[in-house]
């Protein structure tokens, strides 16, 4: 675990404003089609005929050659806020299936040309590298920070108050080896930032993907930094095609 100093809680400090920006900590993303920081694309995937269900080529060449780890996000559709997540763990050249959980992404679906309040998860293949939440690590094997400054705002909804009590940054717009609050924006603060798979509160997010606390316990403890994790989401549609 992080050890937080003056340093990071001046950070943490800086951090809240940003949260507070959205409902969800969820902020604007870019495809991974053109690139960008926190992109998986520019390395070479394994062959497609080994690859991930549901997943097409165009997708598949942007998941890293040494990535052994994939978070499939499928959307149920373009303009829906549900969606399944599941975990493929690679061996040899073949990706086997691990777990699933039912989830949640934004409350108006998808989309490959994210902004900032569109409240539309984005599109695309994305590295997985920190981790935190107001709660005590729970064993994950990604950095993770404990912050009492990722606590969601008791004016939101209550069903919104435990959000962030784990959170996984999902590495779009972001300063990749940094907590996931930290409230920096490589691309400008347009292109949004601030996108993580966070707690689930039964309903739609601002662009995040929210999971049970099950899944997210397990996801942690799961996810290594060795087997170079990313995420794949979208629709099924556009992930197919």
């Amino acid at each position: 675990m992080r050890k937080i100093g003056a340093a990071r809680a001046a950070l943490a400090m800086a951090a809240l404003g940003a949260l507070l920006s959205t409902l969800s900590a969820c902020a604007a993303t870019r495809s991974t089609d053109t690139g960008g920081p926190g992109a998986a694309g520019k390395v070479a995937a394994a062959p497609t005929r080994t690859g991930i269900a549901g997943i097409g080529d165009r997708f598949q060449r942007r998941i890293p050659a040494d990535s052994r780890q994939v978070v499939a996000v499928y959307g149920l559709g373009k303009d829906s806020p549900d969606s399944t997540v599941v975990l493929y763990t690679r061996h040899g050249s073949t990706w086997e299936r691990a777990r699933s959980w039912p989830a949640h992404n934004g409350k108006e679906g998808w989309t490959a040309d994210h902004h900032e309040g569109d409240r539309r998860s984005p599109v695309g293949v994305f590295t997985l590298t920190d981790a935190g939440g107001v709660l005590a690590d729970p064993g994950a094997r990604l950095p993770y920070t404990r912050d009492a400054s990722f606590a969601a705002p008791r004016w939101w909804a209550q069903s919104h108050w435990h959000d962030f009590d784990y959170v996984i940054a999902i590495d779009y717009n972001r300063v990749k080896g940094t907590p996931p609050n930290d409230p920096s924006r490589p691309e400008g603060d347009d292109k949004g930032g601030g996108i993580w798979l966070h707690m689930d509160h039964g309903s739609g997010t601002s662009a995040c993907v929210g999971l049970s606390r099950a899944a997210m316990e397990y996801l942690l403890r799961t996810l290594d930094p060795n087997r170079h994790p990313v995420v794949v989401m979208g629709d099924r549609a556009d992930l197919r095609a």
